[in-house]
């Protein structure tokens, strides 16, 4: 589905990522491993459209979108949970998740407002408070919730666990098993590298603007010497 080929970005003078190739096949869960620093979050932001590379080319389905804009992206059926979370403070729950409601490129609509609630049932308790009323789980909570009211067909979470309690952790990662069940594909990055082996089909490993390793999570999960060196474990 995603195929990216000698992907080059800059920060100014700074050369981020260095000729970064790799795939994302329909329906598959990818990890995307590596130390702080090796350039993940800006591969995310260059196949999103928010980073424009300076070489390579990005693909969807063999179409080049290589430098499309972010929200083109979304309409292609690419959903993004941003570090950060991204949700809009001054909207309460209900209007963040409805103002994201579509259906996805295919025309499906799995992924209802009804079925969010559903599977966040914290949200369903505060709908009327704005998102800055939330507290972090709740915020990551409405976050993924609002990817899913696009119907993506590949749903990217850059530290969806980040700073959560281990509850909260917990849940967001049952969330996500749930969604590789319903043939969404997913590229996760998590500094808990043994929950994205766990979560996941592939592993891609980064370092310094590279992929220096790829391998089937359970093989990296069964032996892991494999990641000592790249990630310092």
């Amino acid at each position: 589905m995603i195929h990216i080929e000698e992907l080059h970005t800059y920060y100014g003078d700074s050369h981020i990522l260095r000729g970064v190739s790799a795939r994302i096949p329909a329906a598959t869960s990818v990890g995307l491993l590596g130390r702080n620093g090796m350039g993940k979050t800006t591969l995310i932001r260059s196949l999103m459209g928010y980073v424009a590379p300076a070489q390579g080319r990005v693909q969807y389905e063999g179409r080049d979108v290589t430098r499309l804009a972010p929200e083109k992206m979304a309409r292609m059926g690419l959903g993004y949970v941003p570090e950060g979370r991204g949700i809009f403070p001054n909207l309460s729950v209900r209007e963040n998740l409805v103002m994201a409601a579509r259906r996805g490129p295919d025309g499906r609509d799995d992924w209802t407002y009804d079925r969010v609630l559903a599977t966040f049932p914290r949200l369903s308790e505060r709908l009327g408070n704005g998102g800055d009323q939330l507290s972090g789980g709740e915020q990551q909570m409405l976050s993924i919730g609002r990817a899913l009211m696009t119907n993506p067909r590949l749903l990217i979470l850059d530290e969806a666990t980040e700073g959560l309690a281990p509850l909260i952790v917990a849940e967001i990662w049952r969330v996500i098993a749930q969604i590789r069940t319903t043939g969404i594909a997913t590229l996760i990055v998590d500094r808990d590298w043994r929950k994205v082996l766990a979560h996941t089909d592939q592993a891609l490993v980064m370092e310094k603007g590279q992929i220096v390793l790829e391998a089937a999570s359970s093989a990296l999960l069964a032996d892991t010497r494999l990641l000592t060196e790249k990630l310092g474990v």
